[in-house]
């Protein structure tokens, strides 16, 4: 690619044809419904809820309510041409208690996205963790907690026993040299 011609336009010719194109999403920003279907609090929903530390006092309660519109916002991205969509999967959503019992509501609303995804011929592409850790595993250490290998090896294997079936594209970590 030329980095020195002026962007005027955006063409997508100067990115190569093996450029994939796409828009993303991290769950905590845009689903919003922090507390449906058996959610469990993480480390985000707990920091917002501290007096002064989210400007303006808004909080992640509801965001763009992703998690009730998604249709919405994929049949936009539809409309945009974007072949691929990146969101994230919340921990929380599928291991209310960071371990244990699987919430199988969490299980069902993701498919649910995969499959409208496909349905509209955008590519989902899924990241596993987007600096949601529940919050009783930060209690219990969270990232510094040798167990948090178990913790975080058991969630990503249930979510590609339920969507690896039809998610081809895995990000583990948004990120990590920040929240680390």
């Amino acid at each position: 690619m030329d980095t020195d011609k002026s962007f005027t336009s955006l063409d997508k010719n100067l990115f190569g044809d093996n450029f994939a194109w796409g828009v993303s999403t991290a769950a905590l920003q845009t689903e919003g419904s922090c507390d449906a279907d058996g959610k469990g609090p993480s480390i985000w929903d707990t920091f917002s809820n501290k007096r002064g530390k989210i400007l303006n006092g808004h909080k992640p309660t509801h965001a763009c309510e992703f998690y009730n519109d998604y249709r919405r916002d994929i049949d936009l991205i539809k409309q945009l041409n974007i072949p691929n969509f990146r969101f994230s999967i919340a921990w929380t959503r599928i291991l209310p208690s960071g371990e244990g019992e699987i919430n199988q509501a969490g299980i069902d609303h993701y498919n649910k996205i995969i499959d409208y995804c496909i349905q509209q011929g955008i590519t989902p592409w899924v990241t596993l963790y987007h600096w949601d850790l529940p919050q009783v595993l930060e209690d219990k250490g969270g990232w510094t907690n040798r167990q948090i290998v178990e913790w975080f090896s058991n969630f990503t294997t249930i979510c590609a026993k339920n969507f690896g079936d039809r998610v081809k594209h895995w990000m583990v970590m948004n990120e990590p040299a920040v929240f680390t």
